[in-house]
């Protein structure tokens, strides 16, 4: 997508070498990008630059609304990408919070299926606003957030894609997420598909009609050693018209999703897309 070539240009013409503590590697960055995707006709916003593993992506998200914080339960759905923060990353391996392997801890799922309150009485974030939206009801917080900063310390990794913030306009569904840290050239695929995903899957199960999402990234960054491959390889290719997602009409409710649903249940028509690039990547 243009939006996103734009933004990998500007960091590799405008951005800021940082030593990033966590990867010891240095990144170009820059602060605060705005993406905007249209899903109102179906369009899924993948990346055509490259060919994207999109069940993927959808598969972590629907791991993430499930509440999974086990690396093995995401595996078992077709997503692998939690294997080495579960169980390669060092700081994690040493945290007295682990619980063992393929433990994740208190992040994404833990927070948004089982917030904790004060009184240490659970909070299911994701059920209160679907209750709402499969209502009508916008009271401007249907919010589902990752982040709690009482439990950083008891996480393999604070929630890049932290926040998602669900609106009601004319009987259509918004959707504006919001990003903390992104990896443009690897994580940025999975985040933008899983964007437009689950305003798609959210207007799908509530009855609305899905609209616009605005995904707002505060730390855009491209580590060095993928930056020969980024502005020599994909930035030099053409983007190719936006595939349509098709979604079983049988998923019906948030039930749904919890329990039965597969990434096979979603079909990508016309996806034309460039080879695939093998980007580093920083635990």
């Amino acid at each position: 997508m243009k939006q996103y070539l734009e933004l990998c240009r500007r960091v590799i013409d405008s951005g800021e070498w940082v030593e990033n503590m966590r990867t010891a590697k240095r990144c170009l960055s820059v602060i605060n990008a705005d993406l905007e995707y249209d899903v109102s006709e179906g369009l899924l916003p993948v990346l055509t630059t490259k060919k994207l593993y999109w069940k993927s992506a959808i598969a972590e998200m629907l791991g993430y609304l499930r509440g999974y914080t086990s690396a093995a339960d995401f595996r078992k759905i077709g997503c692998n990408t939690w294997n080495a923060n579960a169980n390669d990353n060092a700081a994690w391996l040493a945290n007295p919070f682990r619980k063992g392997v393929d433990d994740m801890g208190r992040c994404y799922g833990a927070q948004g299926r089982d917030w904790r309150n004060p009184e240490g009485e659970p909070i299911d974030q994701l059920q209160n606003l679907y209750d709402d939206l499969r209502q009508g009801i916008d009271n401007r917080s249907e919010i589902m957030t990752f982040m709690n900063p009482g439990e950083r310390d008891r996480a393999c990794l604070n929630s890049c894609m932290h926040t998602h913030t669900f609106s009601i306009l004319g009987g259509k569904l918004y959707l504006t997420s919001y990003q903390r840290s992104d990896d443009l050239p690897l994580g940025h695929g999975f985040n933008q598909v899983q964007v437009g995903w689950l305003l798609m899957i959210m207007a799908q199960i509530t009855g609305l009609k899905p609209a616009r999402a605005f995904h707002k990234i505060v730390n855009a960054h491209i580590y060095e050693d993928q930056l020969e491959l980024l502005r020599d390889v994909q930035l030099k290719r053409t983007p190719l018209p936006l595939p349509k997602l098709e979604i079983n009409p049988n998923i019906k409710t948030l039930r749904d999703l919890e329990t039965w649903v597969t990434p096979d249940d979603f079909r990508l028509v016309n996806y034309k897309h460039h080879p695939a690039i093998k980007y580093e990547f920083a635990v």
